[in-house]
């Protein structure tokens, strides 16, 4: 059993003839239950208790660990009350299994083991559902043709369509117009266009059968009784719902042989080989049934939220409905890779303001949501129960059983969702006025029974309960609404806690102290500090502040990397430690990989938070923290444990979903009844996906159509190369100022980090080292070449490079070619990447950079691979790429100034480390040249403002380099893992900025 951390809590007192007496002793777990069969049912099913190493390990080299490893852990469990048995007298089915549970090493250098459930253990099976030997073949299958299109007549047919429909989006009519362009140009050969109109080109994607799930509707209406002879609108109108079979749905996902690498199949624990601590990331859920043996459990996952479309021409609103499944990892739903899916648009209701607000109107919104999501999910009511058979990727058929695991939405919707008072929590019992008190989780069973004993009125005033709706998940099995509701980066962190908290109590609190006319310079002053900030790799800027009214989430994540070293000096040390603990609390929380010491230190960030956040009560700011979103702050651990991280099940996963599957398709639309028209994009749009797919597992989209041309005509594809490198480096250029977001990569991941200069270099720059020295006005770049290049061909010699006498350097006086930018390629799992976890952004170093001024980048530099963190790499800005040849061998380089430390350590209010620009001997600036292998990747400092006396209001953001002296190493842009010895690049262990 992984260690006891938590060996109990306080638990308020609760009457007992209305309220379950007997708490489940497992650590971080508040459930409490009437009985002892309640209890023991429950920890089977969310508490499988078997030990990290199972009996037999010793003696069995197939498995890990020895027993002489094993924790042993002293019972801290409190003994039963007298009333607790009730003659039950059952064993736990997973005592028998134990021996048989599988357990192995996984990724290189057997640094990461698990623990497999032992029970839904994925058994491969025939189309019967008959188990098959672990090494039999996949059942035989009709076997596709390589070279079969079908419905397409060839690879260009359906490229074409593919092109034209899904990435160039064109409408019908521009579609007609390039295809008579296209037909004038072939009547001389006597050729014919591919298709003849754009009804040609639909009908061939409405043909294609694979990943074809049909829409459906029904409809709904008010059946109630109607109290007056003059009923409300809305009690006579019907209300549409459409929607697409989940349980299809599911199975194409399963058959998807893109996702074949990137599925979980069975439940697993994960454990750091080094000290068996426990490791949380991707979303599985543990649970046991003696009728679901040799299954593959499939957790349901849940999404949906409101979405404006139109404002300008009248409000146009839609609801969808999003499905993704549990055994897809993290990285790969976070890469929007088609692993979460529309399936359903949900009715919105909606009647005159007379009637809006009466207590009937409100309860048939709530009944119809739950009734029409009840509607939709019917299909998995039956497999939630009983196994079925169904075809996966690796064209094994496996044995499914589906359970509703989780739902990703934001607060609004989770009290709808869960049926409770607005402004409650929905998952603890805390009153809302004093919500960060101790409480016991909310459950299905406790709900259930405070519903029986008392009347509505007194739910609503103590519970927090809606007693006269039906949460849809009480018609399926094993589902509780309280337990599905996942954690929510983006609304809970993000807008809630930090926009409109926190940025909102600085204001306030500057009013306080100031007074209005006063701090309408001290916010000028702020919004002049956030504008004069350096341009950075995926940096939203704010040229004019942040006074604006419509924010977006990408906007506040913008604010949250800058903000702290913008209000330094105008609030108090309080105010910026507050901020501090927030920060690392979001950015540990949305870590890609969590561990035991990492919620060690979530909450310490926690405590801190909630000591220092005192400051704005103490201050008059604020009366109560009785704040639902921040309150969720407390329940992450918790939820940790229950979902795995928390950034593959964030809200922003379903918003950017919006922009693919509503927002652009709406604009597609004539904008006359245009649902029927989105469903419709939406169908043609799954069917090119999964044609596209179906063709690239047969091997049929390798290459280019042009290559492929060329190679049947037997030709070199040496200019194709040339010209793709144009493209790509045309692409870079074009990026626009505030997207500058760098790439996603589907690329396995080969190495950590990795820089390489770009295709292009720079004709019209310096050719020569003289006329380098000349540009950079640094007139000792030849004799620091010379040191440089000694250092290169002599490794070994200890001697500092400036007491190397320089007739012992080699002397190059040769041809050099500049470049403009560098491409850092990286493993960023916890930012936008791909399904790996790759990301590659730009370093610049350009003389100027869209026509505004100058770019040099900064980046971190690794000087010392043995120590830890920051103290192993120093920062250094880019003044230069080149590259040149020395006896045959390239040398890929860059000039830099360094940075030089203050201090042994981060500051201790903002926990950034500070730099300032290096000098030597007679104020000259320290300028080396270093080999691009040594560089990590791209670095972000901001300027301590409150220690200069400069106005930052005419200082653009090329400048802020230039024109400051001291800089703070920007953490919140630091987005990936640099381990020396299991140690981090920031002191804190933080990596990136928030979703």
């Amino acid at each position: 059993m992984p260690p006891v951390r938590d060996p109990g809590r306080s638990r308020p007192t609760q009457r007992a003839d209305c309220v379950p007496q007997l708490p489940c002793d497992e650590p971080g777990c508040n459930r409490w239950f009437r009985n002892l069969s309640g209890l023991t049912q429950h920890k089977r099913t969310y508490h499988p208790s078997f030990s990290r190493y199972p009996e037999g390990f010793r003696n069995n080299p197939g498995l890990l660990g020895s027993v002489e490893h094993e924790d042993h852990v002293a019972d801290r469990s409190s003994p039963l009350p007298d009333h607790a048995s009730d003659g039950y007298q059952g064993e736990d089915l997973l005592d028998r299994e134990r021996e048989a549970m599988s357990a192995k090493f996984i990724g290189p250098g057997s640094k990461v083991y698990r623990n497999y459930h032992p029970g839904l253990n994925a058994r491969k099976c025939d189309d019967r559902g008959q188990f098959l030997p672990d090494d039999a073949p996949p059942p035989p299958r009709a076997e596709k043709v390589p070279n079969d299109w079908n419905p397409y007549r060839n690879r260009l047919e359906f490229e074409l369509a593919d092109f034209l429909f899904t990435h160039a989006e064109m409408s019908a009519k521009k579609i007609d117009m390039l295809l008579e362009i296209w037909a004038a140009l072939l009547l001389e050969s006597g050729g014919q266009p591919l298709f003849m109109n754009h009804a040609d080109l639909y009908g061939v994607i409405d043909s294609t059968r694979v990943g074809n799930v049909r829409w459906e509707n029904f409809t709904i209406q008010y059946a109630g009784e109607e109290r007056n002879n003059d009923p409300a609108p809305w009690m006579s109108d019907v209300y549409d719902v459409w929607f697409r079979d989940p349980r299809e749905v599911i199975h194409n996902i399963l058959a998807n042989s893109r996702f074949t690498d990137e599925l979980d199949y069975v439940p697993y624990r994960e454990y750091d080989a080094s000290n068996d601590q426990r490791r949380w990331q991707d979303f599985m859920i543990l649970g046991d049934d003696p009728t679901t043996g040799g299954a593959t459990l499939v957790p349901v996952i849940l999404g949906s939220d409101k979405t404006t479309v139109s404002v300008a021409t009248g409000q146009t609103d839609y609801y969808p409905l999003y499905l993704s499944i549990g055994n897809v990892r993290n990285t790969v739903r976070r890469a929007h890779r088609n692993a979460v899916v529309l399936i359903g648009f949900l009715a919105m209701p909606k009647t005159t303001r007379e009637h809006a607000s009466t207590p009937a109107f409100r309860r048939f919104k709530r009944q119809l949501f739950h009734s029409s999501l009840t509607r939709i999910l019917h299909s998995l009511c039956r497999p939630m129960k009983v196994p079925e058979t169904v075809l996966f990727g690796d064209n094994y058929y496996r044995r499914v059983i589906y359970a509703l695991a989780a739902y990703i939405t934001d607060y609004e919707e989770q009290v709808l969702l869960s049926c409770i008072v607005r402004n409650w929590c929905p998952k603890c019992l805390a009153h809302r006025d004093n919500l960060d008190e101790n409480a016991l989780r909310r459950s299905r069973e406790h709900c259930d029974t405070v519903i029986e004993e008392f009347e509505l009125c007194k739910l609503w005033e103590t519970y927090g309960i809606v007693g006269d709706i039906v949460p849809f998940t009480n018609d399926f099995p094993r589902a509780d609404i309280h337990q599905m509701l996942s954690p929510d980066i983006l609304h809970q962190l993000i807008k809630g806690s930090f926009k409109d908290h926190l940025v909102d109590w600085v204001e306030r609190y500057l009013v306080h102290i100031h007074g209005k006319s006063e701090v309408e310079k001290i916010l000028d002053d702020i919004d002049r500090r956030i504008a004069a900030v350096a341009p950075f790799t995926g940096l939203r800027r704010f040229p004019q502040g942040r006074h604006f009214k419509q924010w977006t989430g990408d906007n506040s994540k913008g604010l949250m990397k800058v903000y702290i070293a913008a209000i330094e000096g105008h609030v108090p040390k309080d105010v910026v430690r507050t901020f501090r603990a927030f920060l690392e609390f979001c950015y540990l929380v949305r870590r890609n990989v969590i561990t035991e010491q990492t919620l060690t230190e979530i909450d310490d960030a926690l405590s801190r938070f909630h000591r220092f956040r005192e400051v704005f009560r103490n201050a008059g700011v604020i009366e109560t923290f009785s704040l639902p979103r921040q309150h969720a702050m407390k329940h992450y651990p918790y939820l940790i444990h229950q979902f795995g991280a928390p950034n593959g099940l964030c809200s922003s996963i379903t918003e950017s979903k919006h922009v693919k599957a509503v927002k652009r398709p709406y604009r597609r639309t004539n904008r006359f009844k245009a649902l029927g028209q989105m469903i419709l994009i939406n169908q043609r749009l799954d069917k090119l996906t999964a044609a596209w797919a179906d063709f690239q597992q047969r091997g049929m989209l390798n290459g280019t159509c042009l290559s492929k041309a060329f190679e049947v005509l037997g030709s070199h594809t040496n200019q194709i190369s040339e010209g793709q490198d144009a493209a790509d480096e045309g692409d870079e250029q074009t990026a626009s100022y505030e997207e500058d977001a760098g790439d996603t990569l589907d690329d396995p991941m080969a190495i950590n980090a990795h820089v390489s200069l770009t295709r292009k270099y720079q004709r019209a720059r310096a050719k020569n080292v003289g006329a380098l020295a000349a540009e950079l006005g640094v007139p000792e770049i030849p004799t620091i070449l010379c040191r440089f290049l000694h250092s290169q061909l002599h490794p070994t010699d200890t001697r500092n490079p400036e007491d190397i006498p320089l007739y012992e350097c080699p002397f190059f006086d040769g041809k050099i070619r500049v470049y403009n930018s560098a491409c850092s390629t990286f493993f960023a799992p916890s930012d936008l990447s791909g399904t790996h976890g790759m990301r590659r952004e730009y370093i610049r170093s350009c003389p100027m950079w869209r026509n505004e001024g100058p770019r040099y980048d900064c980046v971190f530099v690794v000087t010392d691979p043995q120590a830890d963190g920051m103290r192993g790499l120093d920062v250094a800005r880019i003044l230069c790429f080149f590259s040149f040849k020395y006896q045959g061998t390239l040398f890929p380089c860059a000039v830099v100034h360094w940075f030089d430390r203050i201090g042994d350590g981060p500051d201790t209010a903002t926990g950034m480390w500070i730099v300032r620009p290096s000098r030597r001997t007679h104020n000259l600036r320290n300028i080396a040249i270093i080999h691009i292998n040594t560089i990590y990747r791209a670095a972000h400092l901001i300027p301590v403002y409150s220690s200069h006396n400069i106005d930052p209001r005419g200082i653009k953001p090329h400048h802020s380099y230039d024109t400051f002296h001291s800089f703070y190493v920007n953490n919140t842009l630091i987005t990936t893992h640099l381990k020396s010895h299991s140690n981090t690049l920031w002191n804190s262990g933080m990596t990136g900025a928030p979703i």
